[in-house]
């Protein structure tokens, strides 16, 4: 299985909209904030608005906002939004294929992996990824006190 670029990126600019979501993001904060390069990230976010998943707002106090709470975003959300299917077989999606002979079972299998991924990204939530990366920062930082108290 491919994740694209579109999808990672999609994925990281919601976390970092989610971080603080009371105060808009300019997609130059967001590109700064996760190494994303800003063209690329410019478009990226325009899929992400026209599917709802973010709002925006022009001029100086502009910029953008998570569309949805963030517990409602799931990472499948973010990658139909970005790349339309989810798996394809050589650019077509899953749902009409069909082989015969030997090889008759094969989409079936296909299929499956395709519904095990959707269950897989249906189930995480930004929020729950940002409650995540939160929790580490947390433990890193508690194991840098105990750290520097035992140097101290």
């Amino acid at each position: 299985m491919h994740i694209s670029a579109k999808a990672d990126y999609a994925t990281r600019a919601l976390l970092e909209l989610a971080r603080a979501p009371e105060q808009p993001l300019t997609c130059e904060a967001i590109a700064d904030a996760q190494g994303i390069p800003f063209r690329f990230l410019k478009s990226v976010v325009g899929e992400l608005r026209r599917a709802g998943l973010v709002r925006s707002q022009r001029g100086c106090v502009g910029g953008y906002w998570l569309g949805a709470p963030a517990d409602a975003i799931t990472l499948l959300d973010v990658t139909r939004a970005v790349d339309g299917e989810l798996i394809t077989l050589r650019g077509e999606p899953l749902s009409g294929l069909g082989y015969s002979g030997a090889a008759r079972g094969l989409p079936g299998v296909w299929r499956r992996i395709e519904a095990d991924a959707a269950a897989v990204l249906g189930g995480v939530t930004v929020a729950a990824l940002l409650a995540e990366a939160e929790a580490e920062r947390g433990a890193e930082n508690g194991a840098e006190s105990v750290r520097a108290q035992g140097a101290a």
